[in-house]
């Protein structure tokens, strides 16, 4: 079973006082192919019809990444997206703790146990990091894609 969080890194929505510091997000020049810029994440999180919705990861006062979720009515698995850690702080152990706070947040304030997402084949960094959290890839695409599902063990 993966451990939701104990780090002083959470996730909480991105706000009025938190956008700009989420819209500076940077990521190394070689994870630009896989990444989208986060300003282009905010928009879709405000135009798309798909509903996502976004959250800032945050550690001790500063925005250090982002990340955005959605469910899908078709299978009601919470899907997440646009997961991105900052340049600056990369290699600390903040993506996976990211996705630990992530994971906890939308399952104690959302309820949610069922997770989906989705990223390059050749981004060999996300598989690593998601495989370690317990998603299995489940053999869909979406787009040009490789899906991995993790279903939230009950605690206890």
């Amino acid at each position: 079973m993966t451990q939701l969080t104990t780090s002083p890194l959470f996730v909480a929505p991105v706000t009025p006082q938190n956008w700009r510091a989420v819209a500076a997000l940077t990521v190394h020049p070689d994870q630009t192919e896989y990444v989208n810029a986060p300003v282009f994440n905010l928009a879709l999180c405000h135009y798309s019809p798909v509903g996502w919705a976004p959250l800032a990861v945050l550690a001790g006062d500063g925005v250090v990444g982002f990340l955005m979720w959605a469910v899908d009515p078709a299978d009601g698995f919470c899907w997440l997206g646009g997961v991105m850690i900052d340049q600056g702080v990369q290699g600390r152990g903040y993506g996976k703790a990211a996705m630990r706070a992530a994971l906890a947040y939308l399952h104690h304030e959302h309820g949610h146990t069922h997770f989906a997402l989705s990223y390059h084949p050749t981004n060999a960094v996300a598989a690593h990091l998601y495989r370690g959290l317990g998603f299995q890839e489940t053999g869909e695409q979406e787009d040009d894609e490789v899906v991995a599902r993790f279903v939230l063990s009950p605690l206890g």
